[in-house]
């Protein structure tokens, strides 16, 4: 039986620092969890959320964009981890446009769009043939239309239809004619139409007051409830119910209710 060496004490000390500096420092060090947000309520919103998960130790970078299509081509590029600014048709419309592996994993704000105008003090007071702005994607523009449906203006083939379009009006007796715009330069050109549906995010940007300015407005239920959504494949990770579980907090609910004043409210 050949001696056994024993290293000396010193040079295996050395060696373990080695390794542990060789092993995954990085796996040590919290992931930064990057959360696409629009400007606006959005982003107010989840700076508070931020702050809750940073002291459970969740580390999140609220990124702001300007528009509803980027935050989900950048979530699903990768460039997000998870993203907070829409309602569930308008992320199953993108989806089914591109075959994102998106999902959603919470619910977060309503937000009930109405009708503003800066001619006229009541929807009825508006002409024969007035002009109506309305979002140019497929589910906020149904969202406008079912309003007007909602309250007797127009009639729909389907009330309930998510993505309807102004083709599905079958009775439409003051004969509104409509002009499609990108949502967020809908607010501009309130002073060009006789009234326009504007998404509250955007509204509230323009100085507008979604309690008290609206002419006609939706209520707080029905498929319009904004959720949280991140990549089909990190669904079960830790960090989502983290993420959920910080938004979904006493402090948040009591932000919202406080900050915006009915405007927008917990959905939770």
């Amino acid at each position: 039986m050949g001696q056994r060496r024993f290293l000396p004490a010193s040079f295996a000390l050395a060696l373990f620092v080695a390794a542990a500096l060789l092993l995954p420092a990085r796996a040590a060090e919290p992931q930064v969890i990057r959360v696409g947000v629009t400007a606006g309520p959005h982003a107010e919103i989840l700076d508070v959320v931020r702050k809750i998960a940073a002291e459970r130790g969740l580390p999140i970078k609220v990124v702001e964009f300007t528009d509803y299509v980027i935050p989900n081509q950048a979530l699903a590029n990768g460039d997000l981890e998870a993203n907070s600014f829409q309602h569930e048709p308008y992320l199953k419309n993108q989806i089914a446009k591109t075959k994102w592996k998106l999902v959603k994993v919470g619910l977060t704000i309503a937000s009930p769009m109405g009708f503003y105008s800066k001619k006229y003090k009541s929807f009825g007071d508006l002409p024969d043939r007035a002009l109506l702005a309305m979002p140019n994607d497929p589910t906020n523009g149904a969202r406008s239309l079912q309003i007007l449906a909602a309250h007797g203006f127009i009639a729909l083939r389907d009330p309930t239809n998510v993505i309807a379009s102004v083709v599905d009006i079958t009775t439409n007796p003051k004969r509104y004619r409509f002009i499609e715009l990108d949502a967020a330069q809908i607010s501009r050109s309130l002073p060009d139409v006789d009234a326009a549906a504007i998404n509250n995010n955007y509204a509230m940007q323009a100085g507008l007051d979604p309690v008290r300015d609206t002419l006609i407005k939706e209520t707080h239920d029905g498929p319009w409830v904004n959720i949280l959504a991140v990549r089909e494949e990190d669904k079960d990770k830790p960090w989502v119910a983290q993420l959920v579980d910080a938004y979904h907090s006493d402090a948040v609910r009591d932000f919202v209710l406080a900050r915006f004043k009915g405007a927008y409210v917990p959905a939770w």
